[in-house]
């Protein structure tokens, strides 16, 4: 299990369930929070195969809606079902109020020190709309521990993501930071 205190961006919390497997890895996980004086909360499934691309996810608000996004086949997805051409080329699913997914892109592209790489992302507001989110992520040198450089540009984002070593982001500047929990 892991946990996040979500700050700044979103005043919350996030607590996730990990279970890999050899065929990939599912994350069971609840969100809370409150922005701008207006709160949200979901239960989430998020499910990556064994290459970290999103396969599906499934969101649930505190008050009922459901939402379910899935890859048809890679880079091709389905929202409730209807194939949304704006997502074509998405390889990642990633969740407003979540620190968690940010960690299949990192894993997926496998970056070598000062490499960089593109990541596509399925975007799932806290609101349940789905959106397109372009994202970039490069390797700092290992001065900076497991780190990468990460930009956002659709929100003006540029920070320094530090990842712990079991993978799982650790500080996520104006977003969350990791809270050390008993495994």
């Amino acid at each position: 299990m892991a946990a996040w205190r979500l700050h700044d961006a979103h005043e919350g919390f996030e607590v996730v369930a990990i279970d890999t497997a050899a065929d990939g890895s599912r994350f069971t996980g609840t969100s809370v929070g409150v922005e701008e004086r207006v709160p949200w909360s979901f239960r989430y499934l998020v499910e990556v195969d064994a290459s970290w691309h999103g396969v599906r996810a499934t969101i649930e608000a505190a008050d009922g809606r459901r939402l379910s996004v899935e890859a048809e086949s890679p880079g091709r997805w389905l929202v409730d079902g209807t194939h949304h051409p704006m997502l074509d080329g998405c390889l990642d699913i990633d969740l407003e109020g979540s620190a968690l997914t940010n960690t299949a892109p990192i894993h997926r592209l496998g970056l070598d020190e000062g490499g960089s790489g593109e990541s596509a992302a399925v975007y799932i507001r806290a609101t349940l709309a789905v959106e397109r989110l372009d994202q970039t992520y490069r390797r700092l040198p290992a001065e900076h521990g497991f780190a990468f450089e990460y930009a956002s540009p659709r929100f003006g984002y540029r920070a320094t993501l530090a990842f712990a070593a079991d993978g799982l982001v650790a500080d996520y500047p104006g977003i969350a930071e990791r809270v050390d929990v008993l495994h």
